[in-house]
């Protein structure tokens, strides 16, 4: 079980209401987060551009990190890393520190790739956010703030399966 929060709860339960609210935010968010796939255009399939995501946050780091971030064994990391590899979308080398290890970053075309893909993403935003009232507007990134505060970087990293997206 995933503990959220040290803090002891709000008083007062939520309202199905204020839980179907947030099921729905889920659903918008998570449909923002597919359609900006589309810019990928075919050049990488989804599992590819989450290592390319993974890497964009980690750094030049062992693939033995990347496998843990995207909860994937090292031979399904290794597979990844070939086709990237002879695409041009990461670099893989040697660990400065131990030669046995092997270190994978992105090349530019790789980098190119994933900022297109945010830039998409953060121009959908804002035209999304521009159609809301700035006191609605201020008043939901509030929110957001506040639920990923309870939350935390930590909620989501040990899941298997579609993180990152």
């Amino acid at each position: 079980m995933v503990r959220i929060s040290d803090e002891p709860p709000v008083e007062g339960l939520p309202t199905s209401d204020e839980i179907e609210a947030f099921q729905r935010g889920a659903r918008d968010l998570i449909g923002v987060a597919l359609r900006s796939l589309e810019v990928l255009a075919g050049e990488v399939s989804l599992p590819q551009f989450r290592m390319l995501l993974a890497l964009n946050d980690l750094g030049r780091c062992p693939s033995s990190h990347v496998a843990q971030a995207l909860g994937l064994g090292a031979s399904s990391v290794t597979r990844l890393a070939d086709r990237l590899h002879a695409s041009g979308h990461i670099e893989r080398g040697a660990d400065e520190h131990h030669r046995s290890v092997v270190a994978l970053e992105l090349t530019e075309r790789g980098r190119r790739l994933v900022d297109q893909v945010l830039a998409w993403r953060h121009q959908e935003f804002a035209r999304i956010l521009s159609r809301l009232d700035p006191g609605e507007r201020a008043a939901t990134a509030a929110g957001l703030r506040a639920f990923h505060a309870v939350v935390g970087d930590a909620y989501a990293a040990d899941l298997h399966g579609p993180v990152p997206l």
